[in-house]
């Protein structure tokens, strides 16, 4: 197919862009030949007319397939050009966030100016042993790839790093070798790898700055030579370094520094160490000040001193000379403070006492006077003469820079020797890889000599890798058997030939530098004499005649000639440099020892940069005239024999290339600048590599690949079963052109663009098809959405007329009702208004009525109280008009009375002085007395009368007196109460008239509280009615709050639920972690033990001779022998007070301080004890004292047995008081020691209980023997008592008398209470002692508690050392323990042994107490007595037991014994013949007879020969999982055996009573268990590793690469780089490997016996190992991160799952262990568009970490041109949707991570007794018990 034809409409292009450089644009027809313009549509929406070259009618670069963008490899792309390449880097680098693009067999690293998480261990890890092509790209890949070369191919290999200042070169080095320090390790004991990467910080330190471009740019190129071994294990190392640059340590441009090293010393100048330097800020000095730039963001230049002296310090070089460099280096920066004043024009001088120049010779230890003349003058040298001339002020400042420049390069030389030295091995070196750190091509405004030493560097290594290129397309080509075409690529040589062959630039310049009077001026003469116009490549620019113009492979140069010759001969004053040779500082003239580069007596000037040879201790010392010879070289002639050593060291290896961009000048992150892009890749080669690829056949696919992939494009008939012949058959169908396509043994190559047409055509066949479905589903969807929306119209009907039918009847029904209602309704508002207004009437009749009447009845009730009023006032008045009448007449009848009474007296007066008067008178009187005559008749008369009734009154007077009498006296009271009445009313008067104004004032008051009220009531009213309003909201608000509480209250029962499950899952992990750090240090600890172990017989092997002495066995059997060794002495005898202590079993490794501690305490205690034994000893001693004065006496007494007796009971007593006192003791220890029980002292305090245990044991046994003794003793005296009383009484009698009569009896009494007194207060002194030791020992174990943390914490110090390290620390460690251990148990030993003979002889004295007792009850005996009644011996019996289930075998058989059952035991026969756990049993058994001969000696050898015969089973078949299977079950039931039959009630529940029977009597094998545990853990962790040795190769290809689901994911073309397919081929693993080997992993579990617990532990484990390992994988391949794929994993897992639930093993926490890996698959699948989406992805992935899902979606790659990318703003919402979650940052999963173990309690039914041992295993020799 003709390439115009691709060009169709809709087609994209990539068209020139002077900003963007090329820009995508669309066809907007098809392109027919013999057109000159294309119209083109932009993305940007603009349409464009694009004409072609009439020229050349070049098309423009065709755009490749959407779903080929963004591929690891470059070459895979179908159109290989410079818009693909950089669209590709672009696409990856944005959008993906990849910063490592593959392009052939270059690495292209872009620098993203930010830190990654992909270069930590765990991405180490998953990168070893990969393949280049099955990871995605990385500088590890090229790594691994190296080392792989290196071990499989036996040729050393090289990495070359280049790029532009920034770009990451430093960086991409730093990783490589730190990914072969971490995989391969060291071969001996120097941490040779950690050295290699402390040259880093030392090497940054002195050749690193802060350029313009980059904070950390190196200004040196280097290569490091990492050797390694025949094991490939790192050894030492090498480097080389070029074209330092010197001219920074003296001159800095604007916004840069100088060496870090000078930052680095003036930041540490407060430093006490550093005072003597006399050094400050570093703007006070002038080599450091000029940049203006001192500090760089971000760096904190006294940490990277710190770090900097850290690296000296591993790398041995010495605090002396670290401070000697330092003290060279201020010089330097001393020096270059020294100013010069100028006499005249010719001359200068230094001012005296220069302060600058003072401290440089102080530091330098050189004279003042003599550096200053020399400073200043320059020595001249003729054939005949020599002259010192001084010299003008520039030139000595040119001469002060040069001398610095020149100090610092040896300086730096000097430390580059040391580093190769520290990093130099004596063993031989088998293979080396080289990392070569250096600079990129290099343009810029002015070029001078050091650019073009650079570029003509990358010319060498261009060529270099043109060469290596071609060599592997042609390699390619005749592997494939395809025919050799000669591809043309460019060739620099012409360049490179214009440089370096005879009469070449650099000749040419050498030859300048020997002429006296050369200049730049003649040599560019020269230059254009010889090469212009005659050389291509070599030009003179137009308007200059002191510059030339070379044409690099990447660019043309111009270069300007100034500066050129000084540079290249880079000299320095002779004199300046004796004067630093003969310095008092040794240091100093060390550097000029092997100086070897001219002098030149006439120039001060220096170049910019200095080359340094490879090791220049190395150079040849020949005669003078050959050294006088050597220092004529120039700079450009060394630099171009370095040159020709490095590209002779490159083409003896096989290399790997490496090449950093710089993708923007400002430092951005991840921003691309596309112009910066180019010309870099255009500098380094990569398109020359695409352009090599493109020429050829760029697309390579396998023939399934290319079968599995356009199989769409074949018929059926096609389809044959040679998929190479099926292949041919198509392509030859598909494409006409065979030019285009070529067929090879195992792929077929296609020219470029031919996989974009084969992608095209596929597609239009999927489109297709797709259109043809589509058109299918389409008008079968349309006809049953027809069908239904028919159906569904029908029943729409339906209902719609029957319920208009049923509207119509109802609206009838409706109408009739509301005629009814309106009737009665209108019936009821007439009648209603009727009454309303009759009610109306009548209220208003009824109230004017009451109006009218009350008128009425106020006018009458007015009328009325007028006429009283008028009464009363009428009355009133007339009454007042009659008083004032009355007054008025009385007066006027007074007046004139008187005056009439006074006319009568006048006259009386006048007739009383008459006769007249008194004849009147006496007329008168006569009258008056007959009258009076007649009166007093009558008086009579009345006076009889009245004298009756005075009679008749007097008895009723005297009666009514009586009666008057009471009344008065009742008045009297009534007087008297009416006075107090009368007192009481005025005073209620008096309260009535207050009560009055009180009533008024609260009359008043009322009125206004009233008032008050009425306002309140409206008030409250009011407040009411809003009350009641708000009552209703608050009712409202209460229900939704009681609404909102009762949710509340769920929620937060759900998140109690949730907490507490959160902080029962915490604590389990706690306890997990707990338990794994422990497991981890065990597994630490036998890999120590291990290497130890290995060490041991490497340095057997070496000396050859059998070391004397202590033959050291598994550390683990050194340490059980000394942790269980015991006296069988000691074991024997019953009646040892306290046994010897037991050391603490080792669990961890470094716990061994903490034992050894709490040894030392035991041998305090020991010591403790022997005090108290020599006190009995001496009570003793006193005791048979007393006893030998008591025989002294006379035997015959009969006293003497009562005194006997009572001697009898004091021991008792004490005995007895003993017991007490030690109960009492252990109870206060077993409660006090309680909370550490757990605790690494534990043991201790568990041995002491044993002991006391013992004890109490041995006095229960005393107690018998006193008590037989006694009843023995009691008989024979009541035997003797009557026949003394009947033989001897009188004397009996008399002795008892005298004692009476002496108070003997009382005295002895006297003197029991006493010593039972003085045995009482001597025992409470005891137990206080005890107690407080008990006390002390609390207090030793918390400080060892708080010791052991430390000892963690040391560990956890230790454990990040690297692994060699560790293991060096371990084993010194190791080796310190064991031989204090010994010490301690030899100590002892010794002790105990002194304490058995002392206990024996101390039984013999008691043995023989008894026995003279005996002799004595004897002697008193008589003969007849004896007859009478004869005295059985008394012994003491032991209990008889059952001895059933046990085995019996011989001392010298124990070795046969292991022999037969553990190390030659073939596990496949036993697991398929015999029961499971037979040798577990047969042991146990072993051990049980042992334990009943109470033979502890037999007991420990038996238990530590099985231990370390396990163990080296296990090392010798390690790499057997049925082998560490079997044993690791066998270890179990064993454990379980000493579980069951250990006595504890705890593991007795299970147990029938002849089980119970069964139990060990004598040895508590607590410790021995916790060893066994030790080793079954030790055991699992082995069979973890071996299982997963087993199932790591299948894992990626049965669960990523392989398609279980047939035709679902389709395979996208693929690069250079070899990638595996994801189509099966023969001898791959699938699925069903995978399932196989699980279920052969299973049945030999379930052959073996292993616990159902124990079997879901390792089922977890594998399931977690096939999980992590196929996640990391899917985070690190692009490739398998597609939808197909998800659906391939989620099948896979439900494989997995399924074969759990076959198995019964769905509850073991195993599916669980795949979680993320599921989540992923899903993460696969699922829409990634909207923010539902997102939303739906953070809920769905909470078992992967935000790295991973962003990693995900990054890697989230198109299979099909009809899926969709996930776009950069759908992963930055993930992101920010994710930030609060708090997980760790970690990418990937550690795969090697193994869960904690447990042996959960599994007691066997089994009966010991029916155990029967198989003749087949040899066992003869025992026999059952």
């Amino acid at each position: 197919m003709a390439a115009s034809e691709l060009y169709t409409k809709f087609a994209r292009v990539w068209i020139p862009d002077p900003e963007e450089v090329w820009k995508s644009a669309e066809l907007l027809k098809d392109y027919k030949p013999g057109d000159k313009v294309l119209l083109l549509h932009l993305e940007e929406g603009k349409d464009l007319e694009y004409r072609l070259d009439p020229k050349t009618k070049e098309l423009p670069h065709l755009r490749n397939p959407d779903i080929l963008v963004g591929e690891n490899d470059l070459t895979a792309l179908s159109y290989l050009h410079e818009p693909a390449v950089l669209h590709n880097l672009r696409v990856r680098f944005i959008d993906s966030k990849l910063i490592y693009t593959y392009c052939g067999i270059v690495l292209v690293a872009i620098n993203p100016y930010e830190q990654l998480p992909i270069y930590g261990e765990d991405i180490i890890n998953a990168y070893s042993g990969q393949n280049m092509g099955d990871m995605d790209p990385h500088i590890f890949a090229v790594a691994e790839e190296a080392y792989k070369q290196m071990a499989r191919d036996e040729r050393n290999q090289s990495i070359i790093v280049s790029g532009e200042s920034g770009a990451g070169k430093t960086v991409s080095a730093k990783y490589a070798m730190r990914y072969f320090a971490t995989v391969s390790g060291s071969a001996s004991e120097a941490n040779v790898e950690e050295k290699v990467l402390a040259s880093n910080p030392i090497m940054e330190s002195i050749g690193n700055a802060k350029t313009t471009r980059n904070d950390n740019s190196s200004r040196f190129g280097k290569y490091i030579e990492i050797g390694f071994d025949k094991r490939y294990r790192i050894i030492g190392a090498n480097m080389r370094t070029y074209l330092l640059e010197k001219s920074r340590v003296v001159f800095q441009a604007e916004e840069e520094r100088n060496y870090h090293i000078f930052y680095q010393l003036c930041a540490s100048a407060n430093l006490p160490e550093f005072k003597m330097l006399r050094l400050g800020n570093a703007n006070n000095f002038h080599y450091t000040k000029q940049g203006g730039s001192p500090v760089i963001e971000g760096v904190d230049d006294t940490k990277e001193m710190a770090h900097t002296r850290q690296a000296c310090t591993l790398l041995g070089i010495s605090e002396s000379y670290q401070m000697g460099i330092f003290r060279i280096l201020a010089g330097i920066l001393h020096l270059g403070n020294v100013a010069f004043t100028s006499r005249d024009s010719d001359s200068c001088t230094i001012p005296p006492k220069h302060e600058p120049l003072s401290i440089f010779c102080d530091l330098m230890g050189v004279d003042y006077e003599e550096m200053c003349h020399w400073l200043c003058h320059r020595k001249l040298a003729t054939t005949t003469e020599t002259y010192i001339k001084p010299i003008s002020k520039l030139q000595a400042t040119n001469a002060r820079d040069a001398l610095a420049k020149h100090i610092y390069a040896k300086l730096f030389n000097w430390i580059v020797d040391h580093v190769n030295q520290a990093l130099h091995s004596a063993v031989k070196q088998h293979s080396f890889i080289g990392v070569l750190d250096i600079y990129g091509f290099e343009t810029f405004e002015i070029n001078s000599f050091e650019q073009f030493c650079i570029n003509y560097a990358n010319e060498k290594l261009q060529q270099q890798f043109n060469m290596h290129v071609f060599k592997l397309e042609q390699e390619e080509y005749m592997k494939e058997q395809i025919p050799w075409t000669l591809i043309d690529f460019y060739d620099n040589q012409p360049c490179i030939n214009l440089i370096e062959s005879k009469l070449g630039i650099l000749d040419l310049l050498d030859e300048e530098c020997k002429m006296p009077k050369g200049t730049d001026d003649t040599w560019a003469q020269k230059l254009y004499n010889t090469h212009l116009n005659k050389c291509a490549l070599f030009e003179k620019p137009r308007l200059s005649n002191k510059a030339f113009i070379i044409q690099h492979f990447a660019d043309k140069v111009e270069y300007q000639c100034e500066g050129f010759l000084e540079k290249n001969k880079d000299t320095v004053f002779e004199e300046q440099i004796k004067v630093l040779k003969s310095s008092k500082f040794k240091m100093l003239p060390e550097l000029f020892q092997d100086d070897e580069k001219a002098i030149s007596p006439t120039s001060a000037t220096s170049s910019g940069r200095t080359p340094l040879t490879r090791t220049p201790a190395k150079l040849t010392k020949g005669r003078p005239g050959q050294t006088a010879k050597e220092h004529k070289k120039t700079v450009g002639h060394q630099f171009r024999n370095s040159l020709h050593l490095l590209m002779e060291t490159l083409n003896a290896t096989t290399p790997h290339y490496v090449r950093c961009i710089k993708p923007n000048d400002f430092k951005f992150p991840f921003t691309f600048d596309e112009k910066r892009a180019v010309q870099q890749l255009r500098a380094c080669g990569v398109l020359e590599t695409i352009r090599i690829s493109a020429a050829g056949f760029p697309s390579r696919w396998t023939y399934q690949e290319f079968f599995s992939r356009y199989r769409v494009l074949m018929k059926q008939k096609d389809v044959l079963s040679d998929r190479k012949q099926t292949c041919k058959n198509v392509l030859e169908k598909l494409i006409a052109d065979k030019d285009k396509y070529q067929f090879g043994k195992t792929k077929i190559f296609f020219r470029a663009g031919q996989v974009a047409y084969l992608e095209k055509l596929r597609a239009d066949k999927l489109r297709a098809a797709c259109i043809r479905i589509q058109k299918t589903i389409r008008g079968w969807l349309l006809r049953k959405k027809y069908l239904r929306m028919r159906k569904a119209a029908i029943i729409v009907q339906r209902y719609v007329r029957g319920y208009q039918a049923r509207c119509y009847a109802k609206f009838l029904r409706r109408t009739k009702a509301a005629t009814i209602i309106q009737k009665y309704w209108r019936m009821y508002i007439v009648h209603r208004r009727y009454k309303i207004k009759r009610m109306a009437t009548i209220v208003l009749q009824s109230y004017l009525r009451g109006y009218l009447a009350r008128n009425r009845y106020r006018k009458m009730l007015r009328e009325h109280k007028a006429v009283i009023i008028q009464k009363w006032v009428r009355g009133w008045l007339a009454r007042t008009y009659y008083r004032r009448s009355m007054h008025a007449i009385i007066y006027l009848q007074c007046c004139f009375r008187r005056m009439m009474a006074k006319r009568e007296l006048k006259k009386l007066k006048i007739e009383a002085r008459s006769v007249e008067r008194y004849k009147k008178l006496h007329i008168g009187m006569e009258n008056k007395i007959m009258q009076l005559q007649r009166k007093v008749d009558e008086q009579n008369k009345d006076y009889k009368c009245l004298m009756e009734k005075l009679t008749n009154l007097e008895g009723i007077y005297t009666s009514e007196t009586e009666k008057l009498r009471s009344d008065l006296e009742r008045l009297h009271l009534s007087e008297e109460e009416a006075k107090i009445a009368t007192g009481r009313v005025l005073s209620l008067q008096e309260e009535i008239a207050k009560l009055r104004k009180d009533l008024e004032q609260t009359q008043s008051e009322k009125k206004s509280i009233e008032e008050r009220a009425d306002r309140y009531k409206q008030e409250t009213e009011q407040l009411v009615s809003n009350l009641k309003e708000e009552n209703t909201l608050l009712k409202q608000e209460k229900e939704a709050l009681n609404h909102l509480i009762v949710e509340q209250a769920k929620e937060m029962t759900e998140t109690m639920e949730k907490k507490l499950v959160e902080e029962t899952k915490q604590l389990e992990l706690d306890l997990n972690d707990e338990r794994l750090r422990y497991q981890n240090l065990l597994n630490e600890f036998s890999r120590l033990e291990e290497r130890y172990d290995d060490l041991k017989e490497e340095m057997t092997l070496m000396v050859n001779v059998p070391k004397p002495g202590h033959k050291r066995t598994d550390s683990t059997h050194s340490s059980n022998e000394s942790e269980y060794t015991f006296s069988s002495e000691i074991a024997e005898t019953e009646d040892m007070p306290l046994r010897t202590e037991e050391p603490s079993e080792k669990k961890v490794p470094l716990d061994m301080s903490l034992f050894l501690k709490l040894q030392k305490r035991v041998t305090e205690l020991e010591q403790e004890k022997q005090v108290m034994q020599d006190e009995l000893d001496r009570k003793e001693e006193q005791v048979l004292r007393s006893k030998a004065k008591e025989e002294e006496r006379p035997q015959i007494r009969g006293a003497e047995l009562e005194y006997e007796s009572l001697k009898r009971q004091e021991l008792e007593s004490e005995n007895k008081k003993l017991k007490n006192e030690l109960n009492e003791l252990r109870k206060a220890l077993s409660e006090k020691s309680a909370p550490e029980v757990t605790a690494p002292g534990a043991p201790a305090y568990r041995v002491l209980m044993e002991q006391l245990t013992s004890v109490s044991e041995e006095l229960d046994v005393r107690k018998e023997e006193v008590l037989i003794l006694r009843s023995q003793l009691v008989s024979q005296k009541e035997a003797i008592q009557p026949k003394n009383t009947m033989t001897d009484s009188t004397i009996l009698l008399e002795d008892v008398q005298k004692m009476k009569d002496k108070g003997e009896i009382a005295q002895a009494y006297i003197g029991l209470k006493e010593t039972n007194r003085l045995l009482e207060s001597q025992l409470q002194s005891q137990k206080r002692s005890h107690e407080n030791e008990a006390e002390a020992l609390r207090g030793e174990i918390q400080s060892l508690k708080e010791e052991n943390n430390r000892q963690q914490q040391l560990l956890a110090q230790n454990l990040q050392l690297p692994p060699e390290a560790r293991i060096e620390a371990s084993l010194q460690h190791e080796i310190t323990r064991l031989t204090n251990e010994n010490l301690d148990l030899m100590e002892q030993l010794e002790k105990q042994d002194k304490t058995v003979r002392k206990l024996k002889k101390q039984l013999k004295v008691f043995a023989k107490k008894i026995g003279e007792l005996e002799v004595g009850q004897m002697e008193n005996i008589s003969p007849g007595q004896i007859i009478d009644e004869p005295i059985r011996p008394v012994n003491i019996p032991r209990k008889e037991k059952d001895f059933q289930g046990m085995l019996e075998y011989k001392k010298e058989d124990e070795q046969k014994l292991v022999k037969n059952l553990i190390l030659e035991l073939k596990p496949r026969g036993v697991a398929v013949n015999l029961i499971p756990g037979l040798p577990a049993y047969i042991l146990f058994m072993c051990v049980r007879h042992a334990d009943y001969l109470n033979d502890d000696q037999k007991v420990r050898s038996l238990l530590t020969s099985t231990i370390n015969s396990i163990k080296k089973v296990l090392k010798k078949r390690g790499d057997d999982f049925e082998t560490v299977s079997f044993w690791l079950s066998n270890t179990c039931r064993f454990l379980h055996c000493l579980k069951q039959y250990s006595g504890e009630e705890g593991f007795m529940k299970h147990n029938t009573s002849r089980q119970n029977e069964h139990c060990l009597t004598n040895f508590d094998l607590a410790e021995y268990r916790q060893v066994l545990s030790d080793l079954a853990i030790q055991i699992y962790q082995q069979l973890v590793r071996v299982l997963e040795n087993i199932l790591q190769p299948m894992i990626v290809s049965g669960m990523l690469e392989h398609e279980t689901i047939q035709g679902v994911s389709g395979v996208k073309p693929t690069g250079l780089r070899k990638r595996t397919s994801s189509i099966a081929d023969e001898g791959t693993y699938t699925l069903d490997s995978i399932l196989r080997q699980l279920n052969s992993f299973h049945s030999v579990m379930c052959q073996h016996g292993m616990d159902p617990e124990l079997i879901k532990q390792v089922v977890k484990q594998m399931f977690y190992i096939v999980g992590a390992i196929t996640l990391n994988n899917l985070l690190l391949r692009k490739d398998m991160c597609s939808w197909s794929k998800g659906m391939q994993i989620r099948y896979n897992v439900s494989q997995l799952e399924e074969w759990l639930r076959d198995k019964n093993l769905m509850n073991s926490g195993a599916k669980e262990t795949l979680e993320p890996l599921i989540q992923a698959a899903q993460l696969l699948q699922v829409k990634k568009k909207t923010d539902d989406d997102a939303e739906a992805i953070c809920s769905m992935c909470s078992a992967l970490t935000t790295a991973q899902i962003v990693k995900v979606l990054n890697l989230y790659t198109p299979v099909n041109e009809f899926e969709e990318r996930v776009s950069v703003s759908f992963i930055r919402t993930i992101q920010m949707r994710l930030r609060d979650r708090k997980d760790s940052p970690q990418l990937l999963m550690d795969a090697k991570h193994i869960f904690p173990v447990t042996f959960p309690f599994n007691p066997s039914s089994l009966a010991l007794e029916t155990i029967q041992i198989p003749a087949s295993l040899g066992l003869g020799f025992i026999s059952r018990v």
